[in-house]
């Protein structure tokens, strides 16, 4: 048994007359006739009752018409899905992203929802350290991170840049400034992440002080997804500090709050902002969602460099 033979079949069922199944078809009549008798050999059971004038379904016929329907529309739907898998219209993607840019990776995901409405987008929280390990272990598929070191067996593109900003409290006068430099900042404690997680933030702050010549007075703080939560949020709000972090709307404190955000204005106060895939990776659902990320930002070519030439960046 054929699917063309059942689709001969269904034609023949449906209308009732050999004639108008085989122009439907876009066949002659012989061929038509000589498609439905093998089918009849096969199940050893007439399917029509016919004469010169009447074709009349038979019990066994009235049953093949309903399996036969369902049997070819389900190997169209088998069909559709192959070929959706092929252009990348169905699978599942996993996302991790880096502390601060959800905001901007959630217009990708509504962007891709609306071209790939059958494909599941799954999005993680993760430090961009950690996702390095992510994408090597096959945890993630796509990250958006803050770059630092040597990707390795990872793919890498340039997205935008972000620029630093200084979090500290209102009550605190240099809360008032358009913006600073870290000179005016000599006397105020450092909340640093912790290096072990936030290697690049740790480092790009450092390196900042460094070049202005000014020696912090640091406390560590555990780094958390967003700012402003636990330990950061009081030691910010009760002066015991300030945070240096990219001026992302989801780093801003919440209404209300007793922290302020000022620019710093300072050289080489900005990160970069990268997409992160597996250089092997092949499937066709990861690259459409590259694909949909590359149109929203414009990705450059820049990435092409090393990332071990650059300097460390933002975790």
């Amino acid at each position: 048994m054929e699917l063309r033979q059942l689709r001969y079949f269904i034609a023949v069922a449906e209308h009732l007359s050999f004639s108008k199944a085989a122009q439907q078809l876009h066949v002659t009549v012989p061929p038509l006739s000589r498609q439905i008798r093998q089918l009849e050999e096969e199940f050893e059971v007439r399917l029509f009752v016919r004469d010169r004038r009447h074709v009349v379904l038979t019990d066994a016929g009235r049953l093949l018409l309903q399996e036969a329907k369902a049997l070819v529309a389900q190997t169209a739907r088998v069909s559709d899905s192959v070929r959706m898998a092929k252009c990348g219209s169905v699978g599942l993607v996993r996302i991790g992203i880096g502390p601060g840019l959800g905001e901007r990776v959630s217009r990708v995901l509504i962007e891709h929802a609306k071209k790939f409405p059958a494909v599941e987008v799954q999005c993680r929280d993760v430090f961009s350290r950690a996702q390095y390990k992510a994408l090597s272990d096959g945890e993630v598929d796509i990250g958006f991170l803050r770059p630092f070191g040597d990707s390795g067996q990872l793919a890498s593109e340039f997205l935008f840049e972000e620029k630093l900003a200084v979090h500290i409290s209102k009550s605190n006068p240099l809360s008032k400034r358009k913006s600073l430099r870290l000179k005016d900042l000599a006397e105020e404690p450092l909340l640093l992440f912790d290096p072990v997680l936030a290697t690049g933030l740790h480092d790009k702050t450092l390196e900042m002080y460094a070049a202005a010549g000014v020696t912090p007075n640091i406390i560590y703080v555990p780094p958390e997804p967003a700012p402003h939560n636990g330990v950061q949020a009081m030691l910010l709000a009760c002066r015991k500090g300030i945070l240096i972090i990219p001026d992302e709307i989801a780093c801003r404190p919440a209404p209300g709050s007793e922290v302020a955000v000022v620019p710093l204005d300072e050289p080489g106060a900005t990160a970069d902002v990268h997409l992160m895939w597996r250089k092997n990776e092949d499937s066709r659902a990861v690259f459409a969602f590259l694909d949909t990320v590359r149109c929203l930002f414009h990705a450059t070519t820049r990435a092409a460099l090393p990332l071990g030439d650059r300097s460390a960046y933002l975790t």
